[in-house]
């Protein structure tokens, strides 16, 4: 009898196997960690993904067709799944398809190779032929199609255009419709800043980052170039430099010249118009600190008494001057007072008063040009305590506040707010936040109250109102608040109003209730007068870093526009509480509340990742306590809004803002003692640094992260910064787009516009264009404000993570002036680098 035998089937080709046995591995991957994330209530979509993988893995070993086709079923699956949890928002999209649209192109792109590599009379030749390449190769052009789709919008912008300019010509001091306050030293408004100057850190007491300059246009703003270039020779890296060491500084214009320090507290003087330095000072910082931040973000300046009540040093100096004119005069006499004087404080704890046309000390002033910040203060500890911001000066005084250790312990300096006499340097008032009500100098051998909140942040002035108002801290530890007294819990995390003339209380306006997210109040309150509802309001716009921009008016920090107590998540650590609601502003950036489908990665397996972890973690979203089994806080401690603010133009009642998202993870580490080190996971801290978040002497040390994947990418999904226009008149975000690259973030610098966070506070000007270098990808960009449109940008030699400012020079231009030098914390480049651009000479 014969037989008839079927045809031998040829071995499957290798490419064909590689690839199987890739999504075997895979599949198996997937199937254990997507079974992990359906175990704690995730989706499903990762387990089935891993058992499509192993089935389509096991089939390319000899059943090509089979293969062909179950990768375009999963494939097609996951597009649709894709869209349900993603719509066309592309970021979302490409990280849920990439690597299922790579493995599906290559799958594609094998067919012809694996039916060339089979005989003439073998099967499978003829089952690899048109129809299933067709069913995959439509799965894949369905996904292309969708991702043109998303290509061509932002699923995240907010269009829209800003109001018309009010016909009236352009001021950058609107008149406060109230009259000047009686209680203020001197009786009088701040003589007004001349167009072409930037006096203070927000150019003026009010801290609007605003300049009536409109020389730079939307329309020339392309034409910009480098004018000038000056380097000044420190950069971060020294011994005993902090991570956080920074050049932040906003310099100041005043006549012809421009004055700014380095993040070692070296001032220096620069003509405006060439960059030529004029003069430089050395405080010589002492070594040894227990510094967390090295940074000197700027300087204060007094302008020459206008009155003849000014013409003479202060009261309290002129005996002693009068003393010193009986006196032989020396050889080299030293002026009695400086006329002007220019303020910085520094990282050991001086307040140094300098003359701005030598560079020298004011010798009137304190001891030989330095007041002790130490004096007073509890817990000796040279570096921790000291002022990274430039202070407050007015007529009569100059206001400093400082900065105490974050989290180290509870044995930390006072927060006390103090003010000097501009002239001599002598103490006028102290405010303690935990003892509000004694403001009187204290006496000799008495303290201030260790660990009170602190201001480290800019403060802001109205001198016609005679009031001061600060950006208030928290009391460490930040994360755990079960000690702290009524006092303290009411001035903590708010803009507290002090009287200028005796430092007393007037008003405070909590943006938090028991702070445990540090979310201390980080930037300047901007003063601009506003038309609310056809009323002229004085008002005071607070950023903060949940999100709010609290609108008050700045007369007794009543809210111009509402704000609501919202419940908050409840279940504090042991020994701590919450506060049952929380304030939110009806001008709020306040993120959206995360859900898994939020997370995101690369590719889809860091994804995977970030899904897990967001179960794993305690979420109720926003103020979500932190706890011993770690908790999302979002956003997190970097803020919405940081120190750099945003810049408002008073005259058309508009702001320019750069909110970012970024998720933080904080857990709490129960303490047994108060010396083991529990969270320094990169080793004990170097000389005198600081062991930061240990918080000894508290129940928990805190551990703080970023919320990102295993590749150090963030875990939610991008934008993570952006540009936001806000009508400040009518209490609405005009629009909102997503803004800088990850080009300096990334292993491989692509330009992608993802929407990078900024670090460095913006610059608005009246010819309708806004200025920012703060974002981190080393660039400075110009913005129509009408709209946002980007109009320029210029690539820096370093992080540009500070403030702009402009200004007029000698020859009639208006200059930007953008500082890079980079910033610790953030990793961008390190430099020292002081550049001007202009338009081009006519």
């Amino acid at each position: 009898m014969s037989t008839v035998l079927a045809p031998t089937l040829s071995p499957v080709p290798w490419l064909a196997r590689v690839l199987g046995g890739v999504l075997i591995v895979l599949g198996f991957v997937l199937l254990a960690a997507g079974g992990w994330l359906a175990s704690v209530g995730g989706s499903w979509h990762y387990a089935l993904s891993g058992l499509a993988w192993l089935v389509v893995g096991a089939l390319m070993w000899g059943r090509l067709r089979g293969a062909v086709y179950g990768y375009a079923a999963y494939f097609v699956a996951t597009l649709v799944w894709s869209l349900w949890e993603a719509g066309l928002d592309w970021w979302p999209l490409g990280a849920r398809m990439g690597v299922p649209f790579v493995i599906g192109l290559v799958l594609l792109l094998l067919v012809p190779t694996m039916r060339r590599h089979l005989p003439v009379d073998d099967p499978r030749r003829v089952a690899l032929r048109s129809p299933p390449a067709t069913v995959l190769a439509l799965g894949l052009g369905a996904f292309v199609v969708v991702a043109l789709l998303s290509w061509s919008r932002d699923a995240q912008a907010v269009e829209g255009r800003m109001p018309p300019a009010p016909g009236a010509p352009a001021t950058s001091a609107p008149m406060v419709p109230v009259a000047a306050s009686s209680t203020i030293p001197g009786g009088s408004a701040a003589a007004p800043v001349p167009d072409g100057e930037w006096h203070a850190y927000g150019r003026t007491g009010h801290g609007q980052r605003y300049s009536p300059l409109r020389q730079i246009t939307a329309a020339n703003v392309g034409e910009l170039q480098v004018a000038w270039e000056f380097h000044t020779g420190d950069r971060r890296g020294q011994p005993g430099d902090p991570k956080e060491t920074t050049f932040e500084v906003t310099p100041l214009k005043v006549g012809e010249r421009l004055f700014l320090c380095t993040p070692h507290q070296k001032a220096m003087a620069l003509d405006a118009t060439t960059g030529r330095e004029l003069w430089r000072y050395d405080p010589r910082i002492r070594g040894g600190l227990a510094l967390q931040h090295l940074t000197c973000r700027g300087l204060s300046y007094q302008a020459p008494p206008t009155d003849p009540v000014d013409t003479a040093p202060a009261a309290s100096s002129r005996t002693s001057a009068a003393a010193d004119a009986a006196a032989p005069a020396p050889s080299a006499p030293a002026p009695a007072f400086c006329a002007a004087k220019l303020f910085m404080p520094t990282a050991d704890g001086r307040l140094i008063a300098l003359d701005p046309a030598t560079g020298k000390t004011c010798p009137r002033f304190g001891r030989d040009g330095v007041v002790d910040l130490w004096a007073g203060m509890p817990n000796l500890k040279p570096g921790a305590y000291y002022s990274t911001s430039p202070p407050v000066v007015t007529r009569r005084l100059v206001i400093v506040g400082g900065t105490v250790l974050d989290n180290a312990s509870i044995k930390e300096q006072s927060g006390v707010i103090r003010a000097y006499d501009v002239e001599t340097g002598q103490l006028v008032w102290n405010w303690d936040s935990a003892n509000p009500e004694e403001t009187a100098p204290l006496p000799a051998g008495r303290t201030y109250t260790a660990n009170s909140p602190n201001s480290w942040s800019i403060a802001s002035v109205d001198e016609a109102l005679g009031l001061v108002y600060l950006p208030m801290g928290n009391q460490p530890p930040d994360q755990w608040g079960g000690k702290r007294s009524p006092a303290v819990e009411r001035h903590s995390s708010a803009v507290v109003a002090l009287d200028l003339a005796t430092g007393r209380v007037r008003w405070v306006f909590q943006t938090v209730h028991h702070d445990l997210w540090d979310y201390d109040v980080p930037a300047q309150p901007t003063l601009v007068d506003l038309t609310v509802r056809g009323q002229r309001v004085p008002a005071l716009v607070q950023p903060t870093k949940q999100g709010e921009l609290f609108v008050l008016d700045r007369r007794d920090g009543k809210p111009v526009f509402p704000v609501t107590e919202t419940p908050a998540p409840q279940g504090a650590a042991a020994g701590d509480h919450t506060a049952a609601t929380q304030p939110v502003s009806a001008i709020s950036f306040n993120p959206p509340e995360l859900t898994e489908r939020d997370m995101w990665g690369v590719t889809m397996f860091d994804q995977l990742w970030c899904r897990i972890a967001f179960h794993r973690l305690r979420y109720e979203g926003r103020f979500t306590p932190p706890s011993t089994q770690g908790s999302i806080i979002n956003p997190g401690n970097f803020g919405v809004f940081n120190w750099g603010g945003i810049a408002v133009d008073p005259v058309r009642g508009i702001a320019f803002t750069t909110p970012a998202v970024l998720a933080f993870t904080s857990q709490l580490v129960p303490r047994h003692d108060d010396t083991s080190q529990l969270v320094q996971d990169e080793g004990p801290p170097r000389g005198a640094l600081p062991a930061l978040n240990e918080n000894f002497g508290a129940p928990f040390a805190a551990r703080m992260r970023p919320f990102t994947s295993p590749l150090g990418i963030p875990c939610q999904a991008p934008p993570w910064g952006t540009v936001a226009g806000v009508d400040l008149n009518a209490g609405q975000v005009i629009w909102r787009h997503r803004n800088g690259t990850v080009r300096d973030l990334s292993p491989v610098p692509l330009p992608l516009r993802l929407g990078v966070p900024s670090l460095g506070g913006p610059l608005l000007t009246a010819g309708g264009v806004a200025f920012l270098s703060g974002s981190m990808d080393d660039y400075v960009r110009a913005y129509d404000v009408d709209d946002g449109r980007p109009l320029w940008e210029s690539r820096l030699p370093a992080g540009g993570q500070a403030t702009p400012m402009t200004y007029l020079g000698a020859d009639g231009r208006q200059y930007l002036l953008v500082v890079a030098g980079g910033h610790g914390s953030t990793g961008t480049r390190p430099g020292d680098t002081v550049r001007a651009y202009a338009l081009g000479k006519r």
